[in-house]
Formats: C-alpha cells, structure tokens, sequence
C-alpha cells in the first residue's frame, strides 16, 4: 500500500512539474488518435487540426466504426472548434473546446456531428483527449 501511495505521489509530481500549452493558437497543429465509443457504432476515430487564431481551429477526420452484424461504415469530415482557452482562465495544460464535424457518412449521406472536448497536456508533444457529444472518442494527440 505504501508503495502505490508513494508511486502516486511520485507521478503527480512529475506531471505537475511538465510545463505544456494544449493549445497554442495561430499555427498550433494536432493529430488526434483514439476509440469511438458511441455515435453510430463503437470503432477508431483520427482527426487533425489546425489553429486558426486564438480561439479557433479547423481540420479533418475520418471514423471508422463497427454498427453490428458485420456492417463496418465510415464518416469522412471537416471541422472547426472554438476553444475556450480566451475567455475561461484554466491552466495552460488543459484544452477545453466545443466544435461541429460535417460530411460523408459511408452510405452517401451527409452527415453533420456536434463535440464538446478537453485536451490535457503530459509533455510538450503528448496529450490525451476526450470528445463527448454525436460522436464521442478518448484517445492519445500529438502535437505537430
């Protein structure tokens, strides 16, 4: 039991002294890699993006996912967020951001998706995320 209590604290320090800014604005540049845990079917989910200024970022994806009885499809996309990184004074670790996803769903449908997200920093390149919303992941980002 001492041994956990003292990896644990151990591990907190050692992330708090890693200093990382998630979210860097103008030319900031993320590549994002996880699980697709609900929306259409569970499956992977990569996307990539692009700071636009300080608030904002555009970019693209792809899901690929699994809706039952061997039906495998696919949603191709763009994006865009908002980050709330201006107007709520949180640490320079964390990312929160809210964004929409819009294009191909595999059957030829259009297909328009809605996220609210946080990005936290363990290194100055590694990340971890987590999008909930139409079309939800968790998973690893690397900063570009």
């Amino acid at each position: 039991m001492k041994k956990i209590i003292f990896t644990s604290i151990l591990l907190t320090m050692a992330i708090s002294l890693m200093q990382a800014q998630s979210f860097s604005g103008k030319g900031d540049q993320k590549l994002q890699a996880g699980f697709n845990f609900y929306g259409y079917g569970s499956g992977i989910k990569a996307s990539y993006d692009y700071g636009l200024n300080e608030t904002f970022s555009l970019g693209a994806g792809a899901v690929f996912y699994n809706t039952g009885a061997y039906h495998s499809r696919f949603f191709i996309f763009g994006r865009g967020d908002y980050h709330f990184q201006e107007i709520i004074d949180y640490p320079d670790e964390l990312d929160v951001y809210i964004g929409a996803e819009l294009g191909l769903i595999g059957s030829g449908s259009f297909g328009i998706m809605g996220h609210l997200g946080g990005r936290y920093a363990f290194t100055d390149k590694l990340y971890g995320f987590i999008e909930i919303g139409s079309n939800g992941a968790i998973g690893v980002c690397i900063d570009l």
